[in-house]
């Protein structure tokens, strides 16, 4: 049974109207083709749906069913075009971010926070992985866009750089190399490593750089979280890299010291944003990563 939708507003109009004439000055037609629609669904559906007495109509039991369904669906049509429109207006949604603990809590606040200002009605949401976990959730579309530390390699992604990140070496105030506000790699060898844990792509870059001064080394401790290992640093356990921005607080009290790293660490990484390159980003998404390019 094919039940065309204009054939079945100008059935809707003709119950509401009372009448074919006043059905077609409603819609703007001819009454000869508001008399050709209603007699096309008849033959769709396979019995009359109008009785016509004199100048006036009322519906059959199959045109009272037809038209109650009618309206029930064109209402929520027009429940769907109006959320559609909110979403375009960016006046309802979701949004979900995929990023790392470190960039969430210290790279992405100001971002976050005028996305809140500038669409309050849209729901913002933030999945935690570190970032080569974050671009297989963005390629599985589990979260809308990611903020990761880059380079992101995978051909399936677009890959936005946005910002330089700069990882410094940080001691405990009373550390025998804390006096320096540079340093080389290799110094850190010599003292125990306090790290992130495999899977961060700092992690990695630390890895590297340790393999490159071909020296032995030894990783006291791995962690899931860079301010535990800002705490125990500043405990004395060890030294560490991390990026300057994490740690600007507790170097403005004195409870850590940072130094520049020299040497074969000293390479410019960049954070950024990756989303699939296949589909369209949605218009929640496209207004996240207008508003990154503008504040980062």
């Amino acid at each position: 049974m094919d039940l065309d939708s204009d054939r079945l507003r100008v059935l809707q109009a003709v119950a509401r109207t009372g009448g074919f004439s006043r059905a077609a000055e409603q819609l703007h037609r001819t009454q000869p083709a508001v008399s050709q629609a209603i007699r096309a669904l008849e033959e769709d559906v396979g019995e009359p749906l109008l009785l016509r007495l004199g100048r006036t109509v009322k519906l059959t039991a199959a045109g009272e069913v037809l038209v109650e369904q009618t309206e029930r669906a064109f209402a929520e049509l027009d429940v769907a075009r109006e959320r559609l429109q909110a979403l375009r207006d960016l006046t309802t949604g979701e949004l979900v971010i995929g990023t790392s603990d470190t960039n969430a809590c210290y790279v992405l606040p100001p971002v976050l926070a005028a996305y809140r200002a500038r669409y309050p009605g849209v729901e913002l949401r933030i999945s935690n992985r570190p970032s080569p976990a974050t671009e297989a959730q963005v390629l599985d579309r589990e979260v809308d866009v990611g903020f990761v530390t880059l380079p992101a390699t995978d051909p399936r992604l677009v890959a936005e750089p946005l910002t330089v990140r700069e990882d410094v070496a940080i001691f405990a105030p009373e550390h025998p190399l804390a006096g320096r506000s540079r340093v080389r790699f290799e110094s850190l060898l010599a003292h125990p490593l306090v790290l992130l844990d495999s899977g961060s792509r700092t992690r990695s870059w630390i890895d590297e750089s340790l393999a490159a001064t071909s020296r032995d080394y030894q990783v006291a401790m791995e962690l899931a979280s860079i301010e535990v290992v800002k705490r125990l640093v500043a405990l004395g356990f060890g030294v560490s890299v991390v990026p300057r921005i994490a740690v600007e607080e507790e170097v403005a009290a004195g409870t850590l010291v940072a130094a520049r790293l020299l040497g074969s660490a000293d390479r410019a990484r960049r954070l950024g944003v990756v989303y699939p390159r296949n589909g369209a980003l949605s218009r929640a998404a496209s207004a996240f990563v207008e508003l990154a390019r503008e504040l980062l």
